[in-house]
């Protein structure tokens, strides 16, 4: 799939940062559980378990299409307009994840004590 060109999900664009980006500017909660990353303009956001699911947000708001995981280890892409998974994808520009030092839920020292009941 290294040549073929998706639409909605642009390679070389570089993520906007190593946390969500609305959280860690205080518009929201700012802690959260997983990290999505936009594929089409790299934007960071949380996911839809976190409580302020920036990422879900992004993406309707701007029309970028395809979300993928900034969690290490995964490679998916989600569809939010179709609402389906498309396994694989390009390469995106690194990095792939957050850093691995990065707690989950993060970031260190944001995270409320009762977190697991405030996600959803």
């Amino acid at each position: 799939m290294a040549g073929d060109r998706i639409p909605g999900i642009n390679p070389a664009a570089r993520p906007s940062g190593d946390g969500c980006t609305e959280c860690l500017a205080s518009e929201g909660t700012g802690w959260w559980f997983h990290l999505r990353r936009c594929a089409e303009c790299g934007h960071i956001g949380c996911c839809d378990s976190s409580p302020g699911q920036h990422a879900t947000r992004h993406a309707k708001e701007s029309g970028h299409p395809f979300l993928t995981s900034f969690e290490p280890g995964e490679n998916w892409f989600w569809n939010t307009r179709t609402e389906e998974y498309l396994e694989g994808g390009p390469d995106l520009a690194e990095p792939q994840s957050h850093p691995l030092s990065q707690p989950v839920p993060g970031p260190a020292g944001a995270v409320p004590a009762d977190w697991e009941r405030l996600l959803h």
